[in-house]
């Protein structure tokens, strides 16, 4: 079964998403599950998992209802506030639909030592008990902070969206590099091959751009912890689907492909081959 691991839906709110700048004015409308559908049918996908884009629990029921009136979204990464007292309460409920099995923060958008503060670890203590996953969406200078977290739960499983945003188009830079290959000492941890074209410069690339830090990536964390994820529709200010999808498939070989594409998430996210 071949799996994205990684994309969003969203009903375009020009306040509540204004994150969506004017460079990135062709995703300023709805994409919806009817939208999605097709495209993976297109690229020979099986199924996706459903990341949050907004931090709010409307936004987890949201993913939850878009699962559940459709069987190939297989999994919903969704958003509790993991510094709120009751955050059990809503894992809890949440945890309910068999659906849930994850949660995110925007945390690219905090300070760099959100990570540090202990009400956010509390919460990410709470995750663990329910089997939940959490999403680690950083940039590369948040790093730091990142793999001191994962040090201090080993037992929770932890995935690294968008290799942490390092500027593509360029040689890796080296802080970056060090802290991916620190990070992945932490078994614990995965790391989705997702969200790379939007960081390229004025959305240009080729496909020899992404070699160097796939490259570090592959050597850190191994194809058994890599899982690909389109970061549809963001990356459609740089990229069709197809075009995303070529990336990973030609650097990786045949045999290491059906790891990459579908196994580890499964694996990750709790996913049935026999879902329907």
């Amino acid at each position: 079964m071949f799996i994205d691991a990684h994309q969003h839906f969203w009903q375009y709110d020009p306040e509540r998403d204004a994150w969506i700048d004017d460079t990135m004015k062709v995703i300023r409308r709805d994409f919806m599950p009817s939208d999605l559908k097709p495209v993976l049918e297109a690229n020979e996908m099986d199924g996706c998992v459903a990341v949050q884009a907004d931090q709010s629990e409307d936004e987890t029921e949201f993913l939850l209802e878009c699962a559940a009136r459709n069987p190939f979204v297989k999994a919903v990464v969704g958003w509790a506030d993991l510094r709120a007292e009751n955050v059990a309460e809503s894992l809890a409920r949440f945890s309910e639909n068999l659906l849930f099995k994850g949660v995110r923060h925007i945390v690219q958008g905090e300070a760099d030592d959100f990570m540090l503060r202990q009400g956010f670890r509390k919460g990410i203590g709470a995750l663990e008990p329910f089997g939940l996953t959490y999403d680690i969406l950083v940039y590369a200078r948040q790093l730091p902070a990142a793999v001191d977290l994962v040090r201090k739960f080993p037992r929770q499983r932890f995935v690294l969206d968008h290799i942490a945003k390092p500027e593509i188009s360029g040689r890796p830079d080296p802080e970056w590099t060090k802290n991916i290959r620190e990070l992945a000492k932490s078994e614990n941890v995965y790391c989705k091959l997702s969200g790379m074209v939007t960081e390229t410069d004025n959305f240009s690339w080729k496909q020899e751009d992404f070699t160097p830090f796939l490259d570090i990536v592959t050597e850190a964390f191994g194809t058994d912890r890599l899982m690909f994820g389109s970061d549809w529709p963001v990356c459609l200010v740089a990229a069709e689907y197809k075009e995303v999808l070529k990336i990973v498939r030609e650097y990786f070989s045949q045999s290491e492909l059906p790891e990459i594409m579908g196994q580890n998430a499964m694996q990750f996210y709790g996913i049935s081959a026999i879902s329907e």
